[in-house]
């Protein structure tokens, strides 16, 4: 009897263990506040500033001109895979991606259209 006791409490002790590990959150990569950068466009470098929120596990968020308090806030399509993102919106009429890496928990890096190099810095 106490043979089998020590064995379901033994059993128990390890499912309590790896459920409690299964149940760790994760930290959020992508969700947050970043500082875009993009370098080399006919108008020189380009500031914005990304606010990404995850709401029913999907990322979602927008783009401000950090240069003008005044300015229409930019709704981006958000496509995550792995350690992949891309934002997707519409500016002067012209649909325009940014493909990002992560380079660690705090910057991105990639491009705009493939042809500007892009820049992250999470917002802390």
């Amino acid at each position: 009897m106490k043979r089998t006791s020590f064995i379901y409490a033994i059993a128990l002790l390890f499912f309590v263990v790896f459920t409690g590990n299964a149940q760790t959150v994760k930290p959020d990569d992508f969700a947050g506040k970043w500082d875009i950068l993009v370098k080399g466009t006919p108008d020189g470098d380009s500031k914005l500033v990304a606010d990404l929120v995850r709401e029913g596990g999907v990322l979602s968020g927008q783009l401000v001109n950090p240069t003008d308090s005044t300015a229409e806030k930019i709704p981006v399509t958000v496509t995550e895979n792995g350690n992949k993102l891309s934002l997707a919106f519409s500016a002067q009429g012209y649909d325009v991606t940014i493909d990002l890496d992560k380079v660690d928990d705090d910057n991105l890096k990639g491009s705009l259209m493939n042809m500007f190099e892009t820049t992250a810095k999470r917002i802390k």
